[in-house]
């Protein structure tokens, strides 16, 4: 029984030893402003980040970089050791808190390659090529995994994510497997997963529809027709208004001066609208016609989709109307139970954020209520010393 308990914790070693961290960013001291470079893009200035724990946190030690100007946009990149995700897990974690309460922007945390410049690579809009490689939409309702690569960009348009927009810190992991599936996580609940190739438009459809069929001129796809024994009555026709017959023409109403008198005009009650014919079943209706598929010949399976090459940087693309976000604990590895690891120590920090902003606010309502309440005794003291007006006889 010992060797065997001796064996598990030597295999659990084996596998953390294996695990490799190849990039994290706590934002804990000034000396991130020393790796982290923000881009240049002609005529654009790009909004400034600054290290705070925030207004409420954990930890005040436990830092983040929090956006500081209103109506711009953002664009800081770091480099890190090249490295490949081949035959590997690829795992990348952050952690967001919107402090703000953000109605509107958006961004993207994204890896970048090494052909690329920190100077440019982070650009305004992140379809504009600067990457290929998987990146996350931090939308405030929405967070989507996303990807540019083979010359285009790509995104999981049918499964889009909720994103958490409360105040509190949250973090998103998005987890891609060697055999092309995926897993998106918020605070270490998986909300999306599925398959590279069948979520994203990396490669062109298996099936395209048939160039050269077409709907035969015959095919009939109405299921009901008019009804050719259905004839319109002859009452049917009648205005829509009418003059109201109980109106009557004023007495001081001047032909002369206010010109012919007309009643107004009321609903009529008899009006019956357009008239059509009732529908009936089309017999000679086919059901509707369904385009032929062929296997298309520009399609061409690929086993390497969630493979990516020279990996040597992460960098954020964001546009804020209101700021006050912060970014924190940016994690690439390929170990989901090394995410994992510092993800629990995050969420498990969030109690005492909430603790700390229940506080707050409760500390807030008081100030307020003390305030107004000085302001109203203000108001009755002025009252109380304003003297009535003597009395006055009249004359």
């Amino acid at each position: 029984m010992k060797l065997k308990s001796c064996a598990i914790i030597l295999l659990g070693l084996s596998a953390c030893a294996l695990a490799e961290v190849y990039f994290e960013e706590n934002f804990d001291d000034d000396s991130w402003q020393e790796r982290w470079l923000t881009s240049k893009h002609d005529g654009k200035t790009f909004g400034k980040f600054e290290g705070t724990a925030g207004k409420f946190y954990a930890e005040a030690t436990d830092k983040g970089i929090k956006t500081t100007q209103d109506a711009h946009f953002y664009a800081l990149s770091t480099r890190f050791p090249e490295f490949t995700n081949e035959k590997k897990t690829l795992v990348l974690q952050f952690s967001v808190k919107h402090e703000q309460n953000i109605d509107c922007g958006g961004g993207y945390i994204k890896l970048l390659t090494a052909t690329l410049s920190r100077l440019t690579c982070t650009v305004i809009r992140p379809t504009l090529s600067c990457l290929d490689l998987t990146f996350a939409d931090l939308e405030p309702r929405r967070f989507m995994p996303s990807s540019t690569t083979r010359e285009r960009t790509t995104s999981s348009t049918s499964k889009d994510i909720r994103c958490k927009d409360d105040v509190y810190t949250h973090v998103y992991t998005l987890i891609v497997e060697p055999d092309q599936t995926y897993q998106v996580l918020i605070d270490g609940e998986k909300v999306q997963s599925g398959s590279l190739e069948d979520d994203w438009n990396f490669l062109p459809p298996k099936k395209i529809k048939d160039p050269e069929a077409s709907k035969p001129s015959d095919w009939d796809d109405r299921a009901t027709i008019d009804d050719p024994t259905d004839s319109k009555p002859e009452d049917w026709d009648q205005p829509e208004h009418i003059p109201d017959p109980d109106a009557t023409k004023p007495e001081d109403w001047d032909d002369e001066m206010d010109g012919e008198w007309e009643p107004p005009q009321i609903d009529n009650p008899n009006f019956k609208g357009e008239w059509k014919p009732k529908q009936i079943d089309n017999p000679a209706y086919k059901g509707p016609w369904i385009h032929p598929e062929i296997d298309n010949p520009e399609y061409s399976a690929d086993s390497e989709i969630y493979r990516y090459p020279n990996v040597c940087g992460v960098g954020f693309d964001l546009w804020q109307v209101k700021s006050g976000t912060i970014f924190d604990n940016v994690l690439v590895t390929d170990s989901p139970a090394t995410a994992e690891e510092v993800r629990k120590r995050i969420v498990d920090g969030v109690e005492a954020e909430k603790k700390m902003k229940e506080a707050q606010d409760e500390e807030e309502r008081k100030k307020s209520e003390s305030e107004k309440k000085a302001e109203d005794d203000d108001d009755s003291d002025k009252d109380d010393d304003e003297e009535p007006e003597p009395d006055h006889d009249e004359l």
